[in-house]
């Protein structure tokens, strides 16, 4: 009989299992044996999930620029190794180097960032850690760094904006909608740029522009035409903020996974717990041909929360300055006026052009517009110190992909 210490130890050896006392001696040699090698498995204690599928990789153009074009299809954590696949380049390049970076810059240790995450993902869809575990074991970065750096968005503070016009507003009736990411260009995650169609085994297809090694979705659109924009409102005075709730960029993409219409998304928002103060434009381009605009601000008093506004809205904190089949939020940055003389002319674009011109001067990261309607998009990334108001737009017609 082996000893108490050597039956604990073989336990934790890779591959084992110990099978039950009643089970036939050839049962439990059979449970003994090592289980076959899986590729990656890196000598821990624990089998991972066999591969399945390959990502199909591509690449869409800005000029000059190529953006890489990834399409995943099954479970979470099988869309996740293929995409850890096929961005590991990417990945190991801008990751190690970015997180060491911002640490420095928050003066926080990778530990604590990835502790900010495991809090905050204990409240989150399981499907996005799900797909981060894949992410790590395609890209053999370490989960933990992959949550590290997952955690950065829930501490650092940014600014953003968003419209969304249809039917009357619009030249063809479709639903259009803008989202400017204004950020921060010295992290340089818009140099590994990447747009990532999702075909999930259940759920809705969709389709995130994102960067390397980042599972969470800032912006997003899926099948059924629902659009998903984000504008932060806390500053970094309003420090240290709470972390035990989901961020946004995980419930988006619960959003796009499980949202049909404008009404689910905001039953489904409606049930959870902020982390800071934001504002929101939810549209949908199919079901029910409109959008609203949303501030959800927490903590302040439970009357103050939660704002919906929907179009030409006489409560719009931007009032008298709304308009019919339109919701904006550009913190004052000048797009009413536009988007009053152009009413009814509006389209991918006008609306482009227009978010180019109400960014955040030095850290324009991303701008996107969708049609939700037919489902394509048009979208810029800064490159190097050229911010993405400077840049040309790549255009995708997703209908194809998103099925």
């Amino acid at each position: 009989m082996l000893p108490r210490l050597a039956v604990f130890a073989l336990l934790f050896l890779p591959g084992f299992a110990v099978a039950g006392g009643d089970e036939p001696a050839a049962q439990k040699a059979a449970a003994l044996t090592p289980a076959a090698p899986v590729a990656g498995s890196r000598d821990l204690p624990f089998l991972r999930p066999v591969a399945v599928g390959e990502a199909k990789r591509s690449a869409v153009s800005a000029g000059d620029r190529k953006i890489p074009l990834v399409v995943v299809r099954g479970t979470p954590y099988e869309m996740g190794r293929q995409l850890g696949v096929a961005l590991k380049e990417e990945m190991t390049a801008f990751i190690p180097a970015a997180l060491a970076g911002i640490c420095s810059q928050l003066q926080v240790s990778e530990e604590l960032l990835a502790e900010v995450w495991s809090r905050s993902a204990a409240y989150a869809d399981d499907r996005l850690e799900q797909e981060l575990a894949g992410v790590a074991d395609g890209s053999e970065l370490p989960l933990r760094t992959l949550q590290a750096m997952h955690a950065v968005p829930l501490l650092m503070p940014y600014s953003c904006s968003s419209i969304a016009a249809w039917g009357a507003a619009t030249e063809d009736g479709h639903l259009y909608q803008t989202r400017n990411l204004d950020w921060n260009l010295e992290i340089g995650a818009h140099n590994v740029a990447a747009i990532v169609v999702y075909q999930p085994d259940k759920g809705i297809p969709h389709v995130v522009p994102t960067f390397a090694g980042f599972s969470g979705a800032h912006t997003g659109m899926n099948a059924r035409g629902i659009v998903l924009a984000e504008m932060g409102d806390a500053s970094r005075r309003e420090a240290p903020y709470f972390v035990h709730a989901p961020h946004f960029t995980a419930w988006f993409r619960t959003l796009l996974y499980d949202a049909d219409s404008l009404t689910r998304t905001l039953d489904i928002f409606t049930a959870q717990p902020m982390t800071k103060r934001y504002h929101f434009v939810f549209g949908d381009g199919q079901s029910e041909r409109r959008a609203v605009k949303v501030r959800a601000h927490s903590p302040e008093a439970a009357d103050a929360r939660l704002k919906i506004w929907k179009d030409n809205d006489p409560e719009d904190e931007f009032a008298p300055n709304v308009l019919s089949c339109i919701v904006y939020n550009d913190e004052g940055r000048g797009a009413f006026p536009t988007l009053k003389t152009q009413t009814g002319k509006l389209n991918g674009e006008r609306l482009l052009e227009l978010a180019r011109q109400i960014p955040i001067r030095g850290g324009n990261v991303v701008n996107v517009v969708y049609d939700a309607t037919a489902l394509r998009m048009w979208i810029t990334y800064a490159s190097g110190t050229s911010e993405a108001y400077q840049q040309p737009a790549a255009f995708l017609d997703l209908k194809p992909l998103l099925k």
